[in-house]
C-alpha cells in the first residue's frame, strides 16, 4: 500500500531480465518464486488468478488450460509455452513432485500465498538480484507479459494492443497503452524532441 499523497505504480520488468531472474531463482533453490514469476510473465494473469493455479493446469499434457478470471468472471484459455512448461515440470520435481491436484503456490506451511507475502518477497528479490524496475509487485508480472507482446509485435504494435486490450478486458487499446506505461513514454518523447 502506498503512503498518503504518494504516487506508486507497478513497473514492468524487461523481458530478458525477467527470464534471467526466473533461471537464477531456480538455480538458487527458490523454485516456487521462479515458477510464480515465470507463470506471471508467460500467462499474463492477475495475481488473484495465478494463486489459484494447480499443478495439473500448469503441467497439462495438451499444453493448455482454462480458468474463469476472479475479477471479471470471464473464461480465459491459456496456451503454455513448451520451454516454460519444461521449467514448470523441473520446479515441480524440485519441490518433491507433489500431488497434481495441489495448488502450485503455497507457503512452507501449506497455505496459498497472499499478494502481501509475495510482494514482500519480490521487494527482497529486487534488491538481492538488482532488478532495474523501480516498483516491483505482483502486478509487474502481468505488465511484463503485456510489454513483451507489444515489443515482439514491432510494426504491428497497434494490433498487439487491440489483442491485449481484449485479453486484459480493458475498454479500449488506449487504456491498455496507459496501463503498460506506453502513453507516458510517448508524452515524455514530446519533451525530448525540444532543442536548445
Amino acid at each position: 500500500m502506498a503512503l498518503k499523497n504518494q504516487y506508486t505504480t507497478a513497473d514492468y520488468i524487461e523481458w530478458d531480465e525477467a527470464m534471467n531472474l526466473v533461471r537464477r531463482l531456480y538455480r538458487d533453490g527458490d523454485y516456487r518464486m521462479s515458477l510464480l514469476i515465470g507463470c506471471g510473465c508467460f500467462f499474463g494473469l492477475r495475481f488473484s488468478d495465478l494463486r489459484t493455479l494447480r499443478w495439473e493446469q500448469v503441467l497439462s499434457k495438451d499444453g493448455t488450460f482454462a480458468l474463469y478470471e476472479q475479477k471479471t468472471g470471464k473464461r480465459r484459455e491459456i496456451k503454455i509455452n513448451k520451454g516454460f512448461q519444461q521449467h514448470a515440470r523441473d520446479c515441480w520435481r524440485a519441490l518433491g513432485g507433489v500431488d497434481l491436484s495441489q495448488p502450485c503456490f503455497t507457503s512452507r506451511y501449506g497455505s496459498v500465498l497472499t499478494s502481501q507475502m509475495v510482494n514482500r518477497h519480490l521487494k527482497k528479490i529486487k534488491t538481492a538480484y538488482q532488478l532495474k524496475a523501480k516498483n516491483v509487485s505482483t502486478h509487474s508480472l502481468r505488465k511484463t507479459f503485456g510489454r513483451r507482446v507489444v515489443d515482439m509485435a514491432g510494426s504491428d504494435a497497434e494490433m498487439a494492443l487491440i489483442r491485449l486490450s481484449e485479453l486484459f478486458n480493458h475498454s479500449s487499446p488506449s487504456v491498455t497503452k496507459r496501463y503498460l506505461g506506453l502513453r507516458q513514454e510517448e508524452l515524455g518523447e514530446v519533451y525530448e524532441r525540444l532543442t536548445f
